[in-house]
């Protein structure tokens, strides 16, 4: 494993993390109680309903959804027939939920909301990965996430086909253009941030972002870092800069890279590729709720 970079990564160490951020949004929803739900239908009503696909696409959050169940709806029985990952079309049943009416009306926005948003980012996460699925170079997702959504967002990156990166700031070094301006070089940044590592006992791998061939090469001559990031490069620099480092360290290209430009870059030989919208242009999958 490299970095922090993972195409497989077990999503159950966020557990405990992701049913807080389910018992927040419902707190959001709910309140002192869902009123339409408790006026309108018999308190000890039972009954079933299903998970109906409305749109073609790559299924996510079915095991968030027994998550949320646990953590909010343990009486609720939940009858999976599809799984995360699984390509979805229209009138596929992803599973269904059967026990008390009131609580399932009441949780029911709160699974759709989710279920919604991470097949939609599954959905496009896997059209990148699908393009270059015969080449060594990884999809990488970014921190551009919906702010307390980034657990859940990245995961549903990965169920898509794409690989995850640093979870925040914490965990990796990534020296970028502001961090060099502000340290006033290159060279004070990789050294600054070397030292700091050894004085706090820290290992953390160190990326660093270069803008052009003049960065490049003073990268090269300093060393002492991990991935070198090129940032908005075209494709033919692209190519020649990936020659130029010649596998002394980690690739990746970044900046602007979509559809169809995806596959180009990762023919270039780059090891990653970063792409934002993976997680912040995307369109929520068509899902609902129905009663049965």
């Amino acid at each position: 494993m490299n970095f922090y970079t993972f195409r497989n990564m077990d999503f159950s160490v966020y557990k405990k993390e992701i049913q807080s951020l389910i018992r927040l949004a419902f707190d959001e929803d709910v309140k002192d109680g869902d009123h339409t739900s408790l006026a309108t239908v018999d308190a000890k009503a039972t009954k079933k309903a299903r998970l109906l696909v409305k749109q073609e696409g790559v299924l996510a959050g079915v095991e968030l959804t027994k998550w949320l169940l646990e953590a909010l709806a343990e009486k609720i029985e939940f009858e999976q027939l599809l799984s995360d990952g699984d390509h979805i079309k229209h009138g596929d049943v992803a599973f269904y939920l059967s026990g008390n009416a009131q609580r399932i009306l009441t949780i029911e926005r709160l699974i759709l909301n989710f279920m919604q948003r991470m097949s939609g980012i599954a959905t496009s996460s896997n059209a990148y990965a699908s393009l270059i699925k015969d080449l060594p170079t990884q999809v990488l997702d970014t921190r551009k996430t919906t702010p307390g959504l980034r657990y859940v967002e990245k995961w549903a990156v990965a169920i898509g086909g794409g690989a995850t990166h640093r979870m925040g700031l914490y965990d990796m070094v990534m020296i970028k253009d502001n961090h060099v301006d502000y340290a006033g070089s290159i060279q004070k940044a990789i050294e600054n941030t070397v030292a700091y590592l050894k004085a706090n006992n820290k290992s953390l791998k160190i990326e660093i972002e270069v803008r052009d061939f003049n960065e490049l090469d003073q990268v090269l001559k300093i060393g002492k870092i991990d991935r070198i990031m090129l940032d908005n490069f075209t494709v033919a620099d692209t190519k020649k800069a990936v020659q130029i480092i010649d596998r002394k360290y980690e690739t990746e290209s970044s900046g602007g890279i979509n559809l169809n430009t995806i596959r180009s870059y990762a023919e270039c030989g780059v090891d990653y590729v970063s792409v934002g919208a993976l997680t912040h242009q995307i369109q929520s999958l068509d899902l609902s709720l129905k009663a049965c």
